[in-house]
């Protein structure tokens, strides 16, 4: 990768403060007449000091360190003033040693609070004080296509940038995930595991989970990031303080990576031990139906297998067998199991 020369690179970072700046205050020409009810201008330095890194370290014997390494960085965002830090779960997953690093690059060290899988959210505290102030949160119903916002990392070469959001719509992801309306962003930003998505009034919208090719669908598709939207952590927020996990129950986990093909669903990688190894399938497998449904999308997929009831439902999948001659379609039952059992997870609760 090409390096930025030290006069674009400042040019970068200026943008991006002129940016903030605008965004965050509003112009001087919208200083004339303010509503009592809008957000009075906040001071820019502390939205940079609210995001922090996140450094944890996972055993290698733990069920996610083969996918997402046994070392993991991230951002996270302080959300209240005992220390509590929002960040994306799959930097925590499983991990047994959590630092969070300070924008002085202090490191204070931290316990896990909390993990939700339906949002992908991730909550951290730290054992000694930050002396930060957090982020408020916002509303992230307001936000739509066209909207500007910015997006705040802890570190990097552009560690805030101005974006646009460019679509509200659901995200399945092949872990067997599925947001109704997610948010999703361009320019790609690419300290994205965890990043603030900051709305006017320097309130918090969002959190950063992935870079995507297709933030705008197109024609042609157009890279970006996708952002998990900050509304879905307040149903749920109280009982991940309290339990570690939401109390709804869960959803039926398969333990089947998909992947879309040519109007199939190909499973490209079975969980070994989980319910979809041990019903038989195998990756390479075609999941053509749920219980004589058709299915074309992962979305319509777990759509049609979270209908069927909670984690340990039975879940009947019509299946072509990978290496067979024929198209023949196949039953398979699978006995579909909790999430939250199969994975190692440390809360401090």
């Amino acid at each position: 990768m090409r390096l930025l020369s030290p006069r674009i690179r400042a040019f970068h970072v200026f943008s991006s403060v002129l940016a903030i700046v605008l965004l965050l205050s509003g112009s001087a020409f919208a200083q004339k007449k303010q509503p009592e009810n809008t957000p009075s201008p906040i001071d820019t330095g502390e939205i940079l000091r609210a995001v922090v890194g996140i450094e944890t370290t996972v055993p290698a014997n733990t069920r996610t360190a083969r996918a997402l390494g046994t070392e993991r960085n991230g951002n996270g965002i302080i959300i209240d003033n005992e220390g509590l830090v929002l960040t994306i779960g799959y930097v925590i997953l499983e991990a047994d040693s959590v630092n969070i690093v300070k924008p002085d690059g202090k490191k204070i060290p931290a316990k896990i609070v909390g993990y939700d899988h339906n949002t992908g959210f991730g909550l951290v505290r730290a054992i000694k004080p930050l002396n930060l102030k957090p982020i408020r949160m916002g509303k992230s119903a307001d936000l739509f296509a066209g909207k500007r916002v910015l997006i705040v990392s802890h570190e990097g070469e552009l560690p805030v940038m101005a974006a646009q959001v460019v679509s509200r719509r659901p995200f399945a992801g092949y872990w067997e995930s599925l947001l109704d309306s997610a948010i999703y962003t361009i320019p790609p930003f690419p300290k994205y595991g965890g990043a603030a998505l900051i709305g006017v009034g320097g309130r918090l919208l969002g959190v950063g989970s992935l870079v995507v090719s297709d933030a705008f669908e197109g024609p042609p598709p157009v890279p970006g990031n996708m952002f998990v939207p900050i509304d879905l952590l307040r149903p749920i927020l109280a009982d991940l303080l309290e339990n570690g996990r939401s109390r709804k129950p869960s959803h039926p986990w398969l333990g089947a990576h998909t992947v879309e093909i040519d109007g199939r669903l190909r499973i490209m990688r079975i969980t070994k031990g989980g319910p979809a190894d041990k019903a038989g399938l195998r990756d390479g497998d075609i999941i053509m139906g749920v219980d004589g449904k058709r299915v074309k999308t992962m979305e319509k997929f777990f759509r049609l297998v979270w209908a069927k009831g909670d984690a340990g439902v039975n879940i009947s999948l019509n299946v072509v067998k990978s290496g067979t001659a024929e198209m023949k379609i196949e039953r398979v039952t699978i006995k579909s199991d909790d999430r939250y059992n199969w994975l190692k997870l440390k809360h401090s609760y």
